[in-house]
């Protein structure tokens, strides 16, 4: 008998519950304001509610979005990537796209990003964003589409000029696991276009909120622990609880501040610390030193690398997410190893080599060259939609005043009669951005292709929504997060 890949071992190994390789993966939205787990307005309109622009400055309820990023399965700390070429007014650190209201034909992402490949275990995972050099035409877009049409073709990024000569950065997020628990990451910026260029790249490491929404609940906290002359080191525990530590090569500045609503911008309100959600970016686009934590210490933590790139060249910058506590580096890797090394490269070179070993074993020989790419990198995109999806239907009807079971109470403009629903799972989703729910109607389906790389996913993606508290006493089940239902037999 032939001995299995290593990726399938280790498929076997996470589905059998032997060894948690899919403790992490990219469970972290592209898109969580404009959703209706955010919704706290009174009409239930979702969009303006809570729009693009208050993304930045807002702490969300349920859940975290990221560029290119990962999550814990239970959404507790995330990574992802921020940009800013120095001229956008604000980072780059979630994706924009229209709402309904704003484009001619409806919601639409207005950005280039490409799922390049993952494994079913998220032991190599490659992604690419197309970042313009320009500033990013957010007021362009909006305007341009609200005066178009039906009958008119949407107006695109491409459409307004930002890629011309070629003046963009392909930017590369490549992730491989040494071990469940330890994942190292490599950022390859390239210039595509013909002159010298900086780009600044803030990896950013931060705690979902659950503190400001469940009295009594511990608060995280994010640190600068001691590092090394040659990195940087960001500490991150809950109290009580072992900390993660986020490695950063060549000794990036660290900056700090915590995962709050910036009151005063949205409503006029004091904030309740100096230091916001936006406060990185505050500090890097607009200069104020004082948005940033001089102690070092917060709920959101951002290593800051400022890049001057040539003409048709690349640069690399390399982390490391890990439970390995610095004192424990020589032990785990070697004396005067650390983080970073030949044996990095050594790992990422072995997870892309395993990669190819499983693909191997799933496409069809008979397929071209050409059609074999095709089928992997639609493949890993359906890898990469998983997400950590988080909604007590009961607890957000509550918040909004809608607890169905008190005499007076604030109409619900959805989900009234499903209080009982209670989710918090990884779900394979129709999209990241444009569809930021499950679907269960959509699922059914998405599971005909993972069960090509991942049955026992397949099959429990089926269980999941057919369970007591995600279907209705009636026998209905949620055909979207919004209001829809479908009934079945049971």
């Amino acid at each position: 008998m032939d001995k299995l890949p290593t990726e399938a071992q280790r498929l076997m190994e996470a589905n059998q519950q032997k060894v948690h390789w899919k403790k992490w993966g990219p469970y972290l939205s592209e898109r969580q304001w404009g959703t209706v787990r955010e919704d706290y307005s009174e009409s239930g309109d979702a969009w303006n509610y809570f729009p693009h622009d208050h993304a930045r400055s807002r702490a969300y309820r349920w859940g975290e979005d990221g560029l290119a990023g990962i999550s814990d399965d239970n959404q507790r700390l995330c990574l992802a990537l921020a940009l800013w070429n120095g001229k956008d007014p604000i980072l780059k650190e979630r994706l924009f796209g229209l709402t309904n209201a704003e484009g001619n034909h409806g919601e639409d992402v207005k950005e280039y990003y490409f799922y390049l490949d993952s494994t079913p275990t998220h032991s190599y995972m490659k992604y690419l964003y197309k970042y313009p050099q320009a500033a990013y035409p957010y007021d362009d877009i909006v305007a341009t589409n609200r005066r178009r049409g039906r009958h008119e073709l949407e107006y695109e990024l491409i459409d307004t000029g930002v890629f011309d000569q070629d003046r963009y950065f392909d930017v590369f997020v490549e992730y491989a696991k040494e071990s469940p628990e330890d994942i190292l990451i490599q950022i390859s910026v390239h210039n595509r276009g013909p002159e010298v260029a900086t780009v600044h790249v803030l990896p950013t490491l931060w705690f979902r909120n659950q503190w400001s929404w469940v009295a009594g609940s511990d608060k995280p906290e994010a640190f600068q622990a001691e590092g090394s002359t040659t990195y940087s080191v960001v500490a991150a525990s809950y109290p009580r609880e072992e900390p993660h530590y986020l490695y950063c090569e060549g000794t990036p500045s660290l900056l700090f501040t915590e995962n709050e609503t910036n009151t005063q911008r949205l409503l006029g309100v004091p904030n309740r610390t100096p230091y916001v959600k936006d406060g990185i970016s505050n500090y890097l686009v607009h200069g104020q030193q004082e948005a940033v934590n001089p102690e070092k210490k917060g709920t959101k933590a951002a290593a800051h690398y400022r890049l001057t790139v040539p003409p048709g060249k690349s640069h690399v910058v390399r982390i490391r997410l890990t439970n390995v506590a610095p004192a424990a580096l020589d032990q785990t890797y070697g004396k005067g190893f650390g983080p970073f090394g030949s044996h990095f490269d050594d790992v990422l070179k072995n997870r892309r080599q395993e990669a190819d070993e499983f693909y191997a074993t799933v496409i069809p020989p008979s397929l071209s060259a050409d059609a074999a790419k095709v089928m992997r990198q639609a493949l890993a995109g359906m890898l990469w939609t998983k997400q950590f999806y988080y909604y007590d239907v009961n607890q957000w009807l509550g918040e909004r005043g809608s607890d169905p079971f008190k005499p007076k109470r604030r109409a619900a403009p959805r989900n009234d009669h499903w209080h009982h629903m209670y989710n918090s799972d990884i779900l394979s989703m129709p999209d990241k951005w444009e569809y930021p729910w499950y679907a269960a109607w959509d699922l059914s389906f998405h599971v005909l292709a993972l069960t090509l790389v991942d049955p026992d996913f397949g099959k429990q993606q089926l269980d999941i929504i057919l369970k007591d508290h995600y279907l209705h006493p009636s026998g209905r089940f949620r055909h979207t997060s919004g209001t829809s239902a479908t009934s079945i037999r049971r």
